[in-house]
């Protein structure tokens, strides 16, 4: 089980760090329209979903770890 929690952490950790990358990449691609311009721009919507799409990974990365840490605590008691 705990091997299992390990791996599904390890996912997390590289969604986390995919959205990361994935956002950072949306703002590099950001045009002069697209900070000048009127309105919603669609390049912002695509980087605050990838943050938060980073926020959900992170949060399921730390509910994973405090299971794991939980499971292994109460095999060493």
């Amino acid at each position: 089980m705990q091997t299992f929690l390990f791996v599904l952490i390890l996912l997390a950790a590289l969604g986390a760090l995919v959205s990361v990358v994935r956002g950072v990449i949306v703002m590099v691609r950001t045009s002069h329209e697209d900070m000048t311009g009127t309105g919603v721009s669609q390049s912002g919507l695509r980087q605050n979903r990838m943050m938060w799409r980073r926020i959900q990974f992170q949060a399921i990365a730390v509910v994973f770890c405090i299971i794991l840490l939980m499971l292994s605590r109460g095999h060493a008691g």
